[in-house]
């Protein structure tokens, strides 16, 4: 029976070098050379084939252990690939790479010792002592008990692997950048520098022509190794200079098929690039003399040049040709996930444009505005349909809304960018917040019947939508919500909480659970905060919603009245986002500042004949007091006199004017009882009917109706 093998046999280092008679090919003239390192310790024996297998030699492994200091302290790099490669025992490990890549593989070291995560598989080059370099595989792993330290494993890698390992680690990212980075890491085992320059449509989305019209213009998009380069050299987010995109560009854009084109020392890139300052800003110092230029051909017919990918090496190492094929055929199979990550781009430009269209603007004079959103995911799937919207209503108002569609991706965002539009369009128009959740119900119902949505693959049915509307005179908010989670209010001299919002389906419910949305009004004295949010901030699987929801109302409520709001509600997302988002975080802070008393003024009139001329004389008396213009004074006196004889011509029942100073204007409203809605039309000159609207049209920078549950509101806004 076989003994017990020690804790130390089954480190990742003996179970590598175990391994190495699996890839060493064994027979002929197989010699055990072992080799002492200096601690004594012997290594295990080296095994030369007589007739070596080509197939064989494709993948040889390695070993190397290092301490805490990152020192080699045992090696078995005795198969034949590995010669030249001079790992001392004793010597630091980073002395085996360029130097270039020291900073990221010391990083990628003390990272697996500080967390004893693995690292596998990272394309590597190392250093031989005749000044090649060897590219390899390599893993990193923590040391097994009781050793301490790292084990580093070494896949020594031909050309077919290579290229394999390349192509799989360019095509897992979709994002353009990190792409074009992959790329260029992976020439680098072709040379000392490799960068990767795009057409700027590329790095823009757009769609890219096989002829396209004037210059091109060309954009780092990757340039390794990672290192502070001289002043004047294109790094990753430069444009290059025009002289040099137009010399890549003819280089590359030819009239058959775009080739390879290779400059093979300094002397005849001088000569080409014509200029010092092109010198400086392309060509990686005096060693990098020789230069292979392979353009980024996208297939088809006729094919399509996507940027240039650049290899440059010291004058030393000229490229053969095997080396030049297998450098277009990297680019050559990669080419088509650069395009997928334009395609990616594009899509995901237009989402997040569509986002940021709808994210509310500064807040007015009467209420300040702070929002967040964060989707679940950076690519363009995770965008989803969450989004939040606040904007000043023509009458002083504000309107805050906040929604979320079912689902991430366009289709979510083509529905909410139509049921935002929709919604301020019908709050703009007048409508109530419960009037306009009717309709957006009604959008939704139809955006789903059989011919479009579901045909279409994507269903909005259960999309949810909160809308508030703040009115700064009256200092209060109505507020209609249809499945939405209730708002939470932290009054100036109160207790934060959520609102008690009645519970309403989701718009597009079937029709036998459709009930009719319901105005909930609340008080908001100014100094009061409204917190608007989608469930992505408060649904924790740990919790249920309304701990959630308890959570917001703790954390709003440590906002003092003097924060920042955008840091407020950064600082609030911050604390109870989840770390691992399932869904995306939106949140809408308010702050309600309201009219200061003496900048309003209410009036309740009979309606008699009498009443314009009541109107003209309070209202006279009042813009004096403001120390109003005297041509502004009379614009406004004739304004709420022509509305108050509207109202008692065609309306009567008691009369409302109201005057209030905001901004850089005054609002003028008259309200009454009537349920007509008064008409700008084209009359005659002698036409009595209508004439006192085209005078109100002249004298007012905008003017419209309001509907409320008594009757309409008819307002005139007139600068001053």
């Amino acid at each position: 029976m076989d003994a017990t093998p020690s804790p130390s046999s089954s480190s990742p280092f003996d179970m590598v070098s175990s391994a190495l008679g699996q890839y060493i090919p064994r027979g002929g003239a197989a010699a055990a050379a072992g080799r002492a390192d200096s601690q004594g310790e012997r290594t295990i024996p080296r095994y030369v084939p007589a007739n070596p297998a080509p197939g064989r030699q494709e993948q040889i492994l390695g070993a190397v252990n290092l301490d805490w200091d990152l020192r080699i302290t045992r090696c078995n790099l005795d198969a034949p690939v590995f010669a030249g490669v001079d790992a001392v025992t004793g010597s630091p490990f980073v002395d085996l790479l360029p130097p270039g890549d020291v900073p990221t593989v010391t990083r990628r070291l003390r990272q697996v010792l500080e967390t004893g995560e693995p690292h596998v598989a990272r394309v590597q080059r190392l250093r031989r002592s005749d000044g090649s370099e060897l590219v390899v595989s390599m893993s990193i792993l923590a040391a097994a008990a009781p050793q301490e330290g790292l084990t580093v494993s070494l896949i020594a890698m031909a050309r077919r692997l290579h290229l394999y390992a390349a192509e799989t680690a360019i095509g897992t990212s979709l994002d353009i950048g990190e792409t074009a980075q992959s790329l260029a890491e992976s020439l680098l085992a072709w040379g000392d520098v490799a960068a990767v320059d795009l057409d700027f449509a590329v790095w823009t989305g757009e769609a890219v022509t096989d002829r396209p019209q004037g210059r091109v213009r060309l954009r780092r998009a990757a340039l390794v190794p990672d290192r502070a380069w001289p002043d004047g050299y294109v790094t990753p987010g430069d444009d290059l200079p025009s002289e040099a995109s137009r010399l890549l560009a003819q280089a590359v854009r030819r009239d058959d098929a775009a080739q390879a084109i290779v400059i093979p020392d300094r002397k005849a890139i001088e000569r080409v690039l014509g200029s010092p300052r092109l010198v400086r800003a392309l060509v990686p110092g005096d060693r990098a003399a020789g230069v292979a230029c392979i353009p980024l051909v996208l297939d088809g017919a006729p094919p399509v040049v996507l940027g240039v990918a650049e290899v440059w090496r010291r004058a030393d190492r000229p490229f053969d040709d095997n080396e030049l094929f297998d450098l277009q055929e990297l680019v050559a199979r990669t080419s088509h996930h650069v395009d997928l990550a334009r395609q990616h781009q594009r899509e995901h430009t237009q989402v997040l444009a569509l986002q940021r269209r709808l994210l509310p603007r500064a807040g007015g004079d009467t209420v300040e505005t702070a929002s967040v959103c964060q989707p679940a995911t950076p690519d363009s799937a995770g965008v989803g349909g969450d989004w939040v919207n606040s904007f000043p209503l023509s009458d002083g108002r504000t309107a805050l809304v906040v929604g979320d569609v079912v689902g991430h991706g366009l289709g979510a965002a083509a529905t909410m960018g139509q049921l935002s539009m929709e919604a301020r369009a019908l709050l703009s128009a007048g409508l109530a917040p419960d009037e306009v959740l009717e309709h957006l119900d009604e959008t939704v119902t139809l955006l789903d019947d059989a011919e479009s949505g579901l045909a279409a693959g994507y269903s909005a049915l259960g999309s949810t939508c909160c809308i508030a509307v703040y009115d700064p005179v009256s200092q209060h908010v109505a507020l209609s919500s249809a499945g939405h989670l209730p708002p939470v209010l932290v009054p100036p001299d109160g207790p934060a909480g959520p609102l008690a919002v009645r519970p309403h389906p989701g718009l597009g419910a079937e029709f036998a659970l459709r009930e009719p949305f319901e105005v909930h009004a609340f008080a908001t004295p100014p100094g009061s905060l409204l917190a608007l949010y989608t469930d992505g901030l408060v649904e924790d699987p740990a919790l249920s919603i309304d701990e959630g929801i308890g959570r917001l109302a703790d954390t709003v409520s440590t906002v003092h009245p003097w924060d920042a709001l955008e840091e407020a509600a950064r600082r609030v997302v911050a604390a109870l986002a989840p770390v691992r988002r399932r869904d995306d975080v939106t949140l809408l802070l308010a702050r309600m500042i309201g009219y200061r008393k003496g900048d309003t003024a209410t009036w309740r009139l009979p309606a008699r004949d009498d009443a314009a001329a009541r109107a003209r004389t309070l209202v006279s008396a009042l813009l004096g007091q403001w120390r109003t213009r005297d041509d502004t004074r009379d614009s406004v006196v004739q304004v709420v006199s022509e509305l108050v004889a509207n109202a008692v011509r065609f309306a009567g029942g008691p009369i409302t004017v109201r005057l209030i100073r905001a901004g850089h204007g005054l609002l003028c409203e008259v309200g009454d009882t009537g349920n007509g809605r008064p008409r700008l039309g084209r009359n005659g000159l002698l036409d009595d009917g209508g004439r006192g609207l085209h005078v109100v049209h002249s004298l007012t920078t905008r003017w419209g109706v309001r509907w409320t549950d008594t009757g309409k509101v008819v307002w005139a806004a007139v600068a001053r």
